[in-house]
């Protein structure tokens, strides 16, 4: 298993590694001095020539690019020379010295994503940390729905196969998978949080975190998880549902799932005991995947309902071409894909014993 887990992450790594290849190359070549995005109206030529030499701007696109992943690496190297861009100013890094190698210093810390440039100099791993838990919550919130509702109504399609019963579950599944988030975003902002808000008390926008009346401090308002929740889980629910159901009537069919019905167990008994954890695989697979891509997928429904995660971050970053906050998220994102799909693989053992034993 060490040996299979170390395999996962050494491909981990180049995947990642090819990302944010991808990333800074696609970003480095765009119109735009990022220098002048920094000091936006501000400019003259002094203070430009001074932040292109502080960020390391004024260096040739490969130096930058060994800077950047110097900076990203947990592992790096820094220059003792103050005039140097990698030399390793205070609060810069979050880490501690390892050791002292003639003028360089070999530095352990967590990645340093840089700095925004429209938040007047604050970290994008700051901006990150504060966005991205209320993005988990809502994409853990809409994954629970998918999961639970999603693999019970499997279950009754596939039970009820060919009934009237059956076809409305496709139905609703089929709709599900059609309708696009920010159409329906914008549905059940208007139904639920206008026209019937009388009934349900919901708003049409608000995030997790809601300032009081007097502005003395914020509290949780957990209602306002429900609207974008449910709206984000529609997609994936009906894909469970279908991959639930066409899971579930293949395992039935299964000489085992005949032996044991010959044994006279009941059919609750045969799909609780047998047929369900057998099933699970496609829909673990569907499952980890939708889990990550609600990351990146949230944007349109954060920024419809103001949920303040960080997909509603992304936009506004793109809106204002803060570069760095741009990067740091598609390369938070492309690690949280990576980790699932480890973890995902993980599971893969638990339920199959054949991939275990391989």
């Amino acid at each position: 298993m060490i040996r299979y887990l170390l395999h996962k992450i050494g491909y981990a790594l180049l995947t990642l590694f090819g990302v944010i290849t991808v990333i800074f190359i696609l970003f480095t070549i765009l119109p735009g001095d990022p220098a002048r995005m920094m000091l936006d109206q501000n400019e003259n030529s002094e203070q430009l020539a001074l932040v292109k030499k502080k960020y390391g701007f004024d260096k040739p696109i490969s130096t930058q690019y060994v800077y950047y992943l110097n900076d990203l690496s947990p592992l790096s190297f820094h220059s003792n020379n103050v005039e140097n861009y990698t030399f390793l100013a205070e609060g810069k890094y979050n880490g501690f010295t390892l050791l002292h190698i003639g003028n360089t210093t070999v530095f352990l810390k967590t990645p340093y994503l840089r700095e925004s440039f429209q938040k007047s100099g604050k970290k994008v791993s700051d901006v990150i940390g504060n966005t991205l838990p209320n993005t988990f919550i809502l994409a853990l919130f809409a994954i629970f729905i998918a999961i639970v509702i999603g693999i019970f109504l499997g279950i009754l399609s596939a039970v009820y196969k060919d009934t009237f019963l059956d076809r409305m579950i496709a139905l609703i599944s089929t709709l599900g998978m059609s309708i696009p988030s920010f159409f329906s975003a914008i549905l059940f902002a208007w139904l639920f949080g206008f026209v019937w808000h009388h009934i349900t008390g919901l708003n049409m926008t608000g995030s997790l975190y809601e300032v009081d009346d007097f502005g003395e401090g914020s509290f949780i308002l957990w209602k306002n998880i429900l609207l974008p929740g449910i709206v984000l889980g529609i997609r994936p629910l009906g894909v469970v549902i279908q991959l639930m159901r066409n899971s579930l009537l293949e395992t039935l069919g299964q000489d085992y799932i005949r032996t044991a019905k010959a044994k006279g167990l009941s059919s609750y008994q045969i799909i609780i005991n047998h047929a369900l954890k057998n099933s699970l695989n496609p829909v673990v697979t569907a499952i980890s995947g939708w889990f990550a891509s609600m990351l990146a997928g949230a944007v349109f429904v954060e920024y419809i309902f103001g949920w303040n995660g960080l997909g509603k971050e992304i936009v506004e970053a793109l809106n204002n071409l803060d570069l760095p906050v741009i990067m740091g998220s598609v390369i938070v994102i492309a690690t949280t894909f990576v980790v699932i799909n480890i973890l995902v693989d993980l599971v893969y053992a638990y339920l199959d014993p054949k991939i275990r034993l391989s």
